[in-house]
This record gives C-alpha cells, structure tokens and sequence, in this order.
C-alpha cells in the first residue's frame, strides 16, 4: 500500500468511528435518508455501519451510550461536510484519484473473492498443524537472476549433491556455513529454530511438516529457490506465553560498552533477588526499551516462532507465574525475563478468522485462486467451447506475443469462440486485446495460447463478479463508498489545513501574535539532580558535589568519574526545567542552591543554578505547538465555513432509528 493510501486512513484515525479494520460490518436492510448535506442524502446505513466498524465488531455492536451516539453522528456530519466540498471542488474527478481509488479496489478485490471461497477443510488443516512445533534447518541454494532453465538445473544439481552429503553423515548446520545462499545461516547455521503452521512459505512448511524427525527432503522449491530441509525437532505446540522483561542495550562492536551492559544487568538482577523489590520499579529505572519501561515492561502475547530463538527459550522455560530468569543476551542487548502468564493454543472456533486471514496474505493463496475460479465458473454460468479452445493451443502455442494477432488473421481464426459468460460470446480476437493491453511479458517457454488463455479467464471472471459485488454486496459497497470518501477527505484536508498549516509562515506568526498567551514559559530554572536508592551512595554523591555551583557541564563530568564505575548508583538529569510540574523539581525550594530530599521512594541531590520567570516563549520555540495549533484553527474555520455552505438536515425518526440499530 502506498504512502497516500496509508494516510488517507490515518485521517480516519481523528475520526472516533473510522479506527479500526474488522472483517465485516452490520448490514442493514433499509435504505432510508439519515440526513442532508446541501442537499445529497446520506443513508442511515452508513452511520451505523462506520459507528460498528470503529466498535470493533462483527456482526453488530456492543450497544452505544447516546452520549457517544450523538458524538459520533456530529464526527460523521463534520466527515460528510468535508466530503461534500471535496466532490464539489472536483477532487474525485481528478487522475490521482482515480488512479488510486482504481489500485485500492484490485488490492481489495482478490482477497474478498477468495474469502468467501476458502472452504473449512483448508483451514482445518493448518489449524490441524498448529497443534505441533518443528525446528528445522536447511540450505538454501538461489537461482542467478533470470534464470534460465539451465541455470535451474546446475541450482537443483547443486542441491541434490549436498543432499547426498547429508545423508551420508555430514552436518546440515556445517554445510549451510559452506554452501548456504541465505544470508542468516553464517549465524544459525541455518537452524531456523521452532515454528509451526502458517509461518514458513507453504511448500516449505508442506515438506517440514511432512518429514521425520533426522529426515532429509528432496530438494524443494519456493520463490527463494531451492532448499534442503531436516527436521530435527517435534513437539506439542505450548501455546503462548507473556511475559515483561527488562532491556540494557549495547553496542556490539564496542567491548567496553558490552561489558559495562553485562555488569549493569548483573547489578539489576541481585537487585530483584532482593527482598520487598518491586519489579516494576525496577523496570521503570533501569530498562532502556522505551515502549514498555513505563509498563513494568510488558511484551505482548506471543507465541512459537515469533520471537528470536533465544529470546523465546528463555520466556517458554518459564514455568510458575512470577519466575524471574538469569540474564540473557540476545541482538538486542541484554534481557531479564518475568513470566506473567501462559494459555494453551486457542480454539479452532476462536481462531477461524485470524487463521482466513494469514492463509490470504500468505503465498498459497495463489493455488486457492484456482478454486476461486472453479466457483466463479459454477456462478456465473461459464461455458467453454472445448474443441474450439482446443484447436487454437495446437495451432498458436508455439507462437509468441508478439506475433499472436498476427498468427490469427493469417489462419482466420479471429472469430474462433473461446466460451460464454452470463450469455456474452468471448473470441478469440478478444483474446489477443486482452494480451495486447498487458504490458508486462513474462517469459513463457512455449504454451503461449494455454498461459494468456488462462489469465483471460481468470480476469473476466473477476470483472464479472466485481460488478456483481458492487451492486449486489452491501459489505462491498459501504468498504468501496468508506475508502473513496477517505481519499476525499484526505486530499481536502491535506490542501486546505495539513500543508496549509506547514508552509503559511505568515499565518503561523499572525496566529502565534493573536494567541501569545497560549505560548508562555513558566517559571524555570537550571538543575542538575542525581537519584540513588540508598545513603551510602546519596553519601559519595554529597562529597563530590557538596559547595559546587551548577554548571551545565557539572552531570558529564560527574558521570564520567562516577557513573562509568558503577553503572546502578546513580542517575543524572540536568537542564533548564518549569520545576512546578517536574515530578520532583515541583517539591523543592527554589531559593536553596542545594538541597537533598526523599520522593517516589529515592534519595535526589539537587544542585540548582540561575531562575528565569515566567515569560512568553519566542515564536521559534514555540512553532511546533504553533502549527499544531495552527491547523486546528483552520479545520474549525474550514468545518465551520462548510456549515454555512452545505445546509443539514437531519430527519429525526431515522436518527432514532439508527440509535436503536446500534443498541439491538
């Protein structure tokens, strides 16, 4: 998905119904009028389908308060006013629009065609799978860049004479280092650790699933090329885990920097071991991943195969709720693990839909397509003329692209029939129009007829049953109506307030002067504090910097002489700071230039340097909150003018009835 597309849905974020993507919505039977915008009706549907949709559910809603039901039919106002100028200003008619609206709908086409035709069987079977855990290793041998079928052949060669290497007592793990094409096997030696269904290509996984323990597969193919696999591992699928840890980062190429990093999670570790230790204290000090220090470190669920191998050892080891494990050191750093809890493998009921969801993203997908096409054949009533189709493949497979039309006419088969779809006769001068719009030509090694004659059947069945999509699918229709509207008002609010906003300097620094009293400084002033979390090392603190005046180079030098050594005692934070709403700054008396006290269960030295009052902030320090500010001054002004503009109208028993729908 390109960069627009993404943003067209990041606008719907400020939009409390358009949040989330679910696999279906409530679909409602009645077409009635909600409301107006100057006059173009907007259908009671379409509130509560995006109400639904941004509730995260399914077939319907949890119900809505009618706080939140009138907050939201005022978003949805807002959304459908900027729409309405949108189409006005002729943003819909443009290329850019089309092109992208015309890409959105073949991203979305595919998937929903193949949605509704997986049957349960296929995914039952992965489900059946995901029962188990393999750890497996393997070589991957690549094809040169345009191959040819020679080159495929020497690649296969190659593959089957490691494979006998293997089998006559060499190392898989050895000979990946020798002759591996992927680039992770001068690491793992090519052992991919455990995983199960869904998580490897699917000829792979066919043939990990497949294999013995210590068993060697003939060579198998997949996009990346040719692999050789031996399963060395199988058991039953532990389900997922959670777990937090704490994260001291290094550079690996620094020794110095690792060893300290190693010292620093040794340190923390004895801290844990210690009695009364709140573990999520700990974390809040110490641990350097900044998305979950604040959390007591909290990771997601997850389960085998989607963290690195030693990162998800160490967590699956874990066996009592509460159990802290030694440190461990991965890519990232150094870990310490605490298990939070643990749950089997989710039912097949409850994982049918995420299971749908991973077999259409995953590249056995394009063997389903064949049985999209069967369906769409039974559907819309295809009829092949068989010896027709037949006699064209002997006569024009061994004819290029290129020359295709030509061989036609000059053997008079333009009008030879091909099949009828929904009454409509299809030729073989049809044909060539569809090979002649393609401008990609894959190289095709004779059945030229039989590949193109192919991907025509395919594509008019999916013309076919687009159409029948948008007219007859209410789904369909309200996600197409949801995505061209969000390209709308993407492109409105992108050339009205966002760029606007950015590149009006002028306006910023009329707007920033207006509302100068939204810019202020509060009272500040210079401090250098040091934390430590008992009196000895408050103790040591006191006689390095007891009598010293602030300075703004007083905490590097501090660090250097004292924080290098022993990495736990102490932490620094120096800088000009509004010490009202610092956490600790704000329990101070500013007039004493040194002081010690006690907040969130630590000891703090203060050394406190020059105060500066209360004062506006200049307009260059102040931009970011100005164009921030800024933009949301011109979507109200914008909104605003729009009300004027377009007039509502809003019928009051639909209105109620849609308030009723959502609370069904």
């Amino acid at each position: 998905m390109n960069h627009r597309t993404i943003s067209a849905f990041v606008v719907f974020l400020q939009f409390a119904f358009l949040i989330t993507v679910c696999t279906s919505a409530t679909a409602q039977d009645s077409n009635e009028i909600l409301l107006t915008v100057g006059g173009k009706a907007v259908e009671k549907d379409e509130l509560v389908y995006l109400i639904s949709k941004g509730k995260g559910t399914e077939t319907g809603t949890s119900g809505v308060s009618r706080e939140e039901f009138e907050e939201n039919l005022n978003l949805f106002i807002n959304y459908k006013l900027k729409v309405r100028e949108a189409e006005a200003k002729g943003l819909d008619k443009t290329e850019e629009f089309a092109k992208e609206f015309e890409s959105f709908k073949e991203t979305l086409i595919s998937p929903y065609l193949i949605k509704n035709s997986l049957e349960e069987g296929e995914l039952r079977k992965a489900y059946a799978r995901m029962q188990e855990v393999v750890r497996a290793s393997h070589i991957l041998f690549q094809f040169p860049p345009n191959a040819s079928t020679e080159d495929s052949l020497i690649v296969l060669k190659m593959a089957l004479k490691v494979k006998g290497e293997i089998e006559n007592g060499g190392n898989i793990n050895e000979l990946a280092v020798q002759y591996s094409d992927d680039p992770s096997a001068k690491v793992n030696k090519g052992d991919l650790g455990y995983f199960t269904s869904l998580q490897m290509v699917q000829p792979f996984e066919d043939a990990a699933f497949t294999l013995q323990v210590g068993q060697v597969s003939d060579p198998v193919l997949t996009n990346f090329g040719y692999h050789i696999i031996q399963v060395k591992d199988r058991q039953p699928n532990p389900g997922q885990v959670r777990v937090s840890h704490i994260l001291v980062r290094f550079d690996p190429l620094d020794p110095t920097q690792e060893e300290n990093a190693r010292r620093k999670i040794s340190d923390i570790y004895a801290e844990i071991q210690k009695e009364n230790t709140v573990w999520e204290d700990i974390v809040k000090t110490y641990s350097e991943d900044p998305g979950t220090s604040e959390r007591g470190g909290l990771l997601p669920w997850f389960g085998v195969g989607s963290m690195i191998p030693e990162f998800e050892l160490a967590s699956f080891s874990l066996t009592e709720i509460g159990e802290v494990s030694p440190p461990l050191k991965t890519q990232y750093g150094y870990h310490i693990l605490r298990l939070e809890d643990k749950k089997p493998i989710d039912s097949f009921e409850e994982m049918e839909e995420s299971i749908r969801s991973r077999i259409l993203r995953d590249s056995r997908s394009g063997m389903i397509q064949s049985q999209v096409v069967a369906i769409q054949k039974a559907r819309y009533g295809f009829k092949e003329d068989e010896t027709s189709v037949l006699n064209l493949g002997k006569n024009l497979n061994s004819v290029s692209k290129v020359d295709f039309r030509g061989a036609l006419t000059s053997q008079s088969l333009e009008d030879a029939p091909l099949f009828t779809l929904q009454g409509k006769s299809y030729l073989a001068s049809d044909l060539a129009n569809y090979m002649a719009s393609q401008e990609i030509s894959p190289k095709v090694n004779g059945g030229t007829f039989d590949f193109w004659y192919e991907r025509f059947v395919a594509e008019t069945l999916s013309q076919v049953e687009e159409i029948d999509l948008e007219t007859n699918n209410r789904e369909y229709q309200m996600l197409l109506k949801e995505y061209r509207d969000g390209i709308l008002l993407f492109s409105l609010m992108n050339q009205e307030v966002w760029q606007k906003g950015i590149s009006d300097s002028l306006g910023q620094v009329e707007f920033y002067r207006k509302n100068i009293s939204k810019y202020q400084w509060k009272n500040r002033i210079e401090a250098f504090l040091v934390k430590v979390l008992d009196k000895t090392q408050l103790e040591n603190a006191r006689k390095t910097l007891q009598g010293n005046g602030y300075n703004k180079s007083m905490m590097e030098s501090f660090e250097s002489n004292y924080k290098a050594n022993n990495p736990l005692a102490f932490q620094t934070e120096s800088g000009v700071f509004e010490y009202a709403d610092h956490p600790v700054l704000s329990k101070i008396n500013p007039e004493l230039p040194y002081q010690e006290i006690e907040a969130d269960g630590a000891l703090y030295l203060i050394i406190l340097g020059q105060k500066f009052p209360a004062e506006p902030r200049k307009f260059e320090e102040s931009r970011g909150l100005v164009i921030r500010d800024y933009q949301e001054y011109l979507d109200k002004a914008l909104t605003d003018s729009l009300k004027a503009k377009y007039p509502i109208q809003i019928n009051p028993q639909v209105k109620e009835e849609a308030f009723l729908a959502l609370n069904q």
